[in-house]
C-alpha cells in the first residue's frame, strides 16, 4: 500500500525515482535548506547542485518505507539502495513544510 505524503513530499521521492534534478523549484521553497552528510545547502541553485553531485557520485535508488509527523515535522524512513558500501541502509528523512513547499529537509541515519 502507498504512503500517504504530503505534495512537495511526494514530489521529492518522485525526483528521486526518475533521477531529476532540474525540478527542485517545484517543490523546494526558494530559500530552503538541506542538511546531508554534516553538511548544509541553502538556496534552489545549492539544493540543485547538492542532488547533482549525490546522483554524479553514485546510483541509488530510495524506496519510502514509513511515514509520521514527529514535532512539526514529516519524517519519512527510506531504504535507499545502490552502489556504496553498506547498501542498502534505512535512512530518515525530515521535513519542514510551508506554503506546500519544503522548507528543510534534514537526512539522517
Amino acid at each position: 500500500m502507498p504512503l500517504d505524503l504530503p505534495a512537495p513530499v511526494r514530489r521529492y521521492f518522485e525526483a528521486e525515482r526518475a533521477d531529476d534534478t532540474n525540478h527542485m523549484g517545484d517543490f523546494f521553497a526558494t530559500d530552503a535548506t538541506v542538511t546531508d552528510e554534516r553538511r548544509t545547502h541553502t538556496g534552489l541553485e545549492a539544493i540543485r547542485a547538492w542532488k547533482q553531485e549525490s546522483k554524479a557520485a553514485t546510483s541509488y535508488q530510495v524506496t519510502p518505507l514509513k511515514a509520521e509527523q514527529v514535532e512539526g515535522r514529516f519524517v519519512v524512513t527510506g531504504r535507499v539502495e545502490g552502489n556504496f558500501p553498506g547498501s542498502p541502509v534505512n535512512l530518515r528523512y525530515f521535513f519542514r513544510l510551508s506554503d506546500d513547499r519544503i522548507m528543510s529537509l534534514e537526512i539522517r541515519l
